[in-house]
């Protein structure tokens, strides 16, 4: 299985939280901290073992902002 990361514009995302709702690993959180346009944003936190990103992009996909990048290892 891949292993994957992805990095997430806090700026560009709107909170949302779709990727949230699809991340079939639950990697993505939402911040506890606003961006500058007064949103919290999602973060990304990596796993590790079978718990880590495989780099599936599901969530990139269904980001409507595009603010998520995915990279796999």
């Amino acid at each position: 299985m891949p292993k994957g990361e992805i990095k997430i514009d806090r700026e560009r995302c709107k909170g949302c939280q779709l990727c949230l709702a699809f991340c079939p690993k639950n990697r993505i959180t939402v911040s506890t901290e606003l961006n500058e346009k007064g949103y919290y944003p999602a973060e990304f936190s990596q796993g590790e073992g079978k718990e880590a990103c495989t780099g599936c992009t599901t969530c990139a996909i269904v980001c409507p902002d595009l603010a998520i990048e995915v990279y796999r290892d």
